[in-house]
C-alpha cells in the first residue's frame, strides 16, 4: 500500500543571534493508510515540533531548512497559507496539545464545531449540529446534545481535550496528528477516545500520527513506534518488537523505566544525564554522553538508522561493517 504520507530527510531551524540551531535534523518516514505511527521521547525530543513543521504551524523564528513532505502524492512543504488551511481543515486533522489554548473562549464548543464542520463540508446547520453532537458522544462528552451550548470555560480539562479531538476529526479528515490526545483522561476515556481512533483507522482508512510520552498508549493505539531524541529518530518499527527488545540504547532505558507488571523489580532503570540543549547537541550521536554501551566510534561519528533485528536503529552497535 502507498504511504499516505511520506516525509524524507525533514530538517527544522530556529534563527538565534549565534546562528541557526538545528532542532529537527533529517528525518525520514511514512504513514501509511489505516496505519497507526506513534512517536515517543522525552520532552524537547522534538516530537510536537515535527508534527507542527507538517501542517505548516511553526511559528518563526523556526523554519524548515531542507527535506521534502509529501502528502497523498503533493509536496506540500511550500503551500501557500490559505491551500494549507483548506489542506489542514479537510484532509489533516490536529488534535493540539493544549486545549485551553486550542478553542477560542468567546464562542460555545457547539458554534465552534458547527461552523469547523461547515467550513469543510457541505452540509445544512441543522446536520453540522447533530454531526457535532455524535463526534463529542464518540469522544465521551456526557449530554453532548445539552451541553453544545456551553462555553469552554464550563467544561473540565479532560472534557476540553475530548473537545479538541472531536474538533479533529469534525471533516473526517484522511490524516490525524494527534499531540497528547489522552492528556488529563482518565483511563477508560483514554480507552475510549483509543477506541475511537482505531475505529477510523479500521473503517476509514484514516491514518494517524501519535504524539505522546505515555508508552502504554504506544502499546495499546499504534502498529508502528518511532522513537525520538534531540532531533532525530534513533529507532524505528513495529511496536511489539520495540517494546519487546529495544534495539537502541536510548529505547531499553525508556523500556526499563517502566514498573513492570508482573514480577518483582527492586529499583527502575534510569537514564543518567539529561537531554542536550539545541545549541549544545555533541558530535557523533547525540546521546553518547548518556549511553552505557557507547564506545570511541560514537564520540565522532553520527549513525544513521540501520537494520537491528526486526527494528531500524542508528546505533554502531549493529553496523555490520565495522570501523
Amino acid at each position: 500500500m502507498n504511504p499516505l504520507l511520506e516525509v524524507d530527510r525533514l530538517s527544522v531551524e530556529f534563527m538565534a543571534r549565534s546562528g541557526s540551531l538545528r532542532a529537527i535534523d533529517e528525518i525520514s518516514f511514512s504513514i501509511a493508510p489505516g496505519e497507526v505511527l506513534g512517536f515517543v521521547g522525552e520532552s524537547g525530543a522534538g516530537k510536537s515540533l515535527t508534527g507542527a513543521a507538517l501542517i505548516g504551524l511553526l511559528e518563526p523564528p523556526g523554519c524548515i531548512t531542507g527535506g521534502r513532505i509529501v502528502y497523498d502524492g503533493q509536496c506540500i512543504e511550500g503551500l501557500p497559507d490559505e491551500a494549507m488551511r483548506r489542506l489542514r481543515g479537510r484532509q489533516i486533522g490536529t488534535i493540539f496539545q493544549d486545549p485551553l489554548t486550542a478553542l477560542n473562549p468567546l464562542y460555545t464548543i457547539g458554534r465552534q464545531l458547527i461552523e469547523t464542520i461547515r467550513t469543510h463540508l457541505p452540509l445544512s446547520e441543522a446536520e453540522a449540529a447533530a454531526r457535532a453532537v455524535s463526534l463529542l458522544e464518540d469522544t465521551g462528552i456526557q449530554g453532548a446534545a445539552q451541553r453544545l451550548g456551553q462555553y469552554p470555560h464550563q467544561f473540565s480539562g479532560g472534557q476540553r481535550q475530548r473537545v479538541v479531538n472531536a474538533l479533529a476529526l469534525a471533516a473526517g479528515p484522511r490524516l490525524v496528528i494527534a499531540d497528547e490526545p489522552t492528556t488529563a483522561l482518565d483511563v477508560s476515556v483514554q480507552a475510549q477516545v483509543i477506541g475511537l481512533l482505531k475505529r477510523l483507522c479500521r473503517d476509514k482508512g484514516m491514518a494517524v500520527m501519535l504524539i505522546t510520552h505515555d508508552m502504554g498508549v504506544i502499546a495499546e493505539a499504534c502498529d508502528r513506534v518511532a522513537v525520538m531524541y534531540a532531533g532525530r529518530i534513533v529507532e524505528v518499527g513495529p511496536v511489539r518488537e520495540v517494546i519487546r527488545a529495544a534495539a537502541h540504547p536510548y529505547t531499553a532505558g525508556l523500556m526499563g523505566s517502566i514498573p513492570p507488571m508482573t514480577g518483582e523489580r527492586e529499583r527502575l532503570l534510569q537514564i543518567d544525564g539529561a537531554m542536550p540543549q539545541l545549541g549544545a547537541i555533541p558530535a557523533g550521536c547525540a546521546f553518547h554522553p548518556r549511553c552505557p554501551r557507547a564506545w570511541e566510534r560514537c564520540r565522532s561519528e553520527r549513525p544513521d538508522l540501520m537494520p537491528a533485528g526486526a527494528t531500524r536503529a542508528a546505533c554502531w552497535l549493529h553496523d555490520t561493517v565495522k570501523s
